[in-house]
């Protein structure tokens, strides 16, 4: 086995994201590496004004402590961006995220990430 294998989870705030992080946490057992779990929220974006994201943010940050890693929310405008730079200073190698229910808007996001990050395994989980 080489050297650990850092992977990096992207949710939003809703709490069916519990199954990337679980997928994420399978992962990070088999290539011992370190559990990032990442929410990007845009800047104009306060979860505190809707209790139901917020709760469902709360619930995967419990989730993602049961499984050893830490939820950071990250406040950006460019979601790509932020993610592709948190990326490159956690020296991360896979990156696991949810299929959208919304086809072209997911791919586009997974072709931006790719291009920008060629160096990166993504795992894209499907939906249930």
């Amino acid at each position: 086995m080489g050297s650990p294998q850092n992977i990096m989870v992207c949710v939003t705030q809703q709490i069916t994201c519990e199954r990337l992080i679980l997928k994420a946490a399978d992962l990070r057992n088999e290539l011992k590496g370190d559990l990032f779990v990442i929410h990007v929220a845009k800047n104009e974006w306060n979860f505190l004004d809707n209790s139901q994201e917020g709760e469902a943010l709360e619930y995967l940050f419990k989730i993602s402590k049961s499984v050893g890693a830490n939820l950071s929310v990250l406040k950006s405008d460019s979601i790509t961006e932020s993610i592709v730079n948190f990326a490159k200073e956690n020296k991360i190698t896979y990156i696991v995220m949810g299929e959208s229910p919304n086809d072209h808007k997911e791919n586009k996001f997974f072709t931006e990430l790719k291009a920008l990050l060629p160096d990166i395994e993504i795992y894209v989980v499907p939906q249930m």
